[in-house]
């Protein structure tokens, strides 16, 4: 072999070494420090998150629209409510959709907690308009009024949610 080859080879090795050693460097940190939660927007308003002020304020035939055109049955709940945690006082208007609970800043609710998994859990209505909690394989677990989650569960009116510190309430 030439001496530039073997100068190449010897470069690209060390180079890949490098690269190796750098990658473990990240994990070892991200390991050590997380994830970072970020804010949704810049404000709040009235202690509930931006996206919910803005599905509140939309007009009722776009909220019909979104919640899949029909009328709710009579006592169904309308809100997501946390009653407990950082988050308290936060509210969801119920539309028909799904809403996911976690630590991943795309989740409908953003949980800055350190028992909350990126994808913890997700709420969604069934075709009888009640509305089922759902563990989405969360290492802390996702609780019905003390009952550990494994199966997706029907909530009743006023039961609570509690994911690592937070409480979260169905409400009319």
């Amino acid at each position: 072999m030439s001496e530039l080859t073997l100068t190449v080879m010897r470069l690209g090795f060390l180079a890949v070494l490098w690269l190796f050693v750098i990658v473990a460097v990240q994990v070892i940190r991200s390991d050590l420090f997380g994830t970072r939660v970020t804010q949704r927007g810049s404000r709040r308003e009235s202690g509930r998150p931006q996206q919910a002020a803005r599905q509140q304020a939309a007009p009722p035939q776009q909220r019909q629209q979104a919640s899949g055109g029909g009328r709710q049955r009579r006592g169904a709940p309308t809100k997501l409510v946390v009653s407990e945690g950082i988050l308290t006082g936060t509210t969801v208007a119920l539309q028909g959709q799904t809403i996911t609970l976690g630590r991943a800043h795309d989740s409908t609710i953003v949980l800055d907690d350190d028992y909350a998994s990126s994808r913890h859990a997700r709420i969604y209505p069934d075709r009888d308009g009640q509305w089922i909690v759902e563990d989405l394989g969360s290492t802390n677990g996702t609780y019905l009024d003390r009952t550990r989650l494994t199966t997706p569960t029907p909530i009743p009116l006023g039961a609570s949610i509690r994911i690592g510190k937070t409480v979260i309430e169905l409400r009319k």
